[in-house]
């Protein structure tokens, strides 16, 4: 039984004594998460939520008061330009149409009439010019006869009262044809009048129709037929008879935050996602940079509001797709990944690896007044990383190296100068990262690190 005892305490001592090594071994050491640099393909994203909206589309309101009496089309049907997609009741307008074409027929009817006095009225004048010419004659001959003794005077005076008679014959015959033509004239002036008048009732038929203006799609229907509608007054808004979107040619419109507005610029690539469409992207480019910033909370632009609290801001973009689908429908929530900046093979590191280090300050140690000036003076801190590196006695330090960086994508940062490819850094954990000292003992944690995910 003492043996027992004995071997038992034995072995309890052991046990302490190795963990007394073990603690004693890994006393001043820090336990991180290393990971070694690599070249990688580099994008820096922007992303903002909105919908989806056609670039072209018009609410089709009514432009005459009455009751629908047709409707000829329903949403989600495709319309082609021209098409008759609804009717207002118009036995009015179709009246004064009808009434107005009978009047310019009869008007024409009047003019025909008129042309044909003007015909008659110059044969008329025509016959009283050859009747004057022959009474001319016989009274040139009767005055040579009567001053030659050989006519009475009653028979001079006959030919002279003939001679007088035709003049006035001729003259009536051209003031007919005057008043002909005056007549045609006054009815041509009727018919023009008319046929203002008739265009404008057609034009007042033509308003109670509504018409498509552009190949696209009935997005919005909010009236039905029988229902009564009123075109729009001043500023006073008319009703609507249905919404067409022109999806030839689709957008996502989505707000940016401020922040990274300033990154975003017209032509820039974008790759499209649609809620409503899991699973697949839309390439797109960028067609517009909003410069109006937008209140998040009320989407009002900062320039039209009145309120002069401070709150976050975004700015609206709009990327249009490359190719469109029917699939898209206005108005379906959409997120736009744009690509601001891009690079191919570029040495990178991942972004939780940057730290912050204030070195300490230089002192002079010749002259005391310039080190006690240098100990208060303020040193500006560094970005970089702790790189690993091996100390004379082969132990695994932390060495700090002022880093340059590029370009930013999700989850890494490019590396422009201070490291070089393959270079082991120090990548976390957080709270060790931001205290950790410079010449500080490393080790490994046993949890294998994290590899940095692709961003290409």
């Amino acid at each position: 039984m003492k043996k027992i005892i004995l071997i038992v305490s034995a072995i309890i001592v052991a046990i302490a004594l190795v963990a007394v090594f073990v603690v004693k071994q890994q006393s001043g050491y820090t336990k991180v998460l290393t990971a070694k640099i690599h070249r990688q393909d580099l994008a820096t994203v922007v992303s903002g939520t909105g919908q989806i909206k056609p670039k072209t589309y018009v609410n089709l309101g009514a432009t005459a008061m009455g009751r629908i009496t047709h409707l000829f089309v329903k949403e989600g049907d495709h319309v082609k330009k021209g098409q008759l997609v609804a009717t207002v009741e118009n036995v009015a307008q179709e009246a004064q149409v009808a009434g107005q074409t009978a009047a310019i027929s009869s008007a024409r009817t009047d003019i025909a009439s008129y042309v044909a006095a003007e015909k008659t009225g110059e044969a008329n004048v025509e016959h009283a010019k050859a009747d004057l010419e022959q009474k001319q004659l016989d009274w040139d001959r009767a005055q040579s006869l009567y001053k030659a003794g050989i006519m009475a005077k009653q028979d001079y005076d006959a030919k002279k009262a003939a001679y007088d008679t035709d003049v006035a014959s001729v003259a009536q015959a051209v003031a007919g044809v005057n008043q002909a033509k005056a007549n045609t004239a006054s009815a041509r002036g009727h018919l023009d009048t008319a046929v203002a008048t008739l265009r404008a009732n057609k034009n007042a038929l033509d308003l109670t129709q509504a018409i498509a203006p552009f190949d696209g799609i009935v997005t919005n229907e909010p009236v039905r037929e029988g229902e009564t509608v009123v075109e729009g007054i001043q500023n006073t808004e008319g009703s609507t008879f249905m919404t067409i979107a022109d999806m030839s040619i689709v957008t996502a419109e989505v707000k940016v935050d401020e922040t990274d507005i300033v990154n975003i610029k017209i032509g820039q690539p974008a790759e499209v996602s649609v809620d409503a469409i899991p699973g697949k992207t839309f390439k797109g480019h960028v067609t517009l940079v909003g410069d109006q910033a937008l209140l998040r909370s009320t989407g009002v632009a900062t320039s039209q509001s009145t309120t002069g609290t401070e709150e976050a801001k975004d700015f609206k973009v709009v990327v249009t797709l490359d190719t469109p689908t029917d699939e898209l429908r206005p108005g379906l929530s959409t997120t736009a990944k744009i690509t601001t900046a891009a690079k191919s093979n570029v040495l990178s590191l991942p972004i939780q690896a940057l730290t912050m280090f204030t070195p300490p300050p230089s002192v002079n140690k010749g002259n005391v007044e310039a080190a006690s000036t240098s100990s208060t003076a303020k040193v500006a801190p560094q970005q970089g990383v702790y790189v690993v590196e091996k100390d004379a006695h082969g132990k695994q330090r932390a060495k700090f190296v002022p880093v340059t960086t590029g370009i930013t994508g999700a989850t890494d940062i490019e590396v422009l100068s201070g490291l070089q490819d393959g270079q082991e850094i120090v990548i976390g954990p957080y709270k060790i990262l931001r205290t950790m000292k410079n010449g500080a003992l490393l080790k490994r944690d046993t949890q294998a690190p994290t590899t940095p995910a692709s961003n290409s």
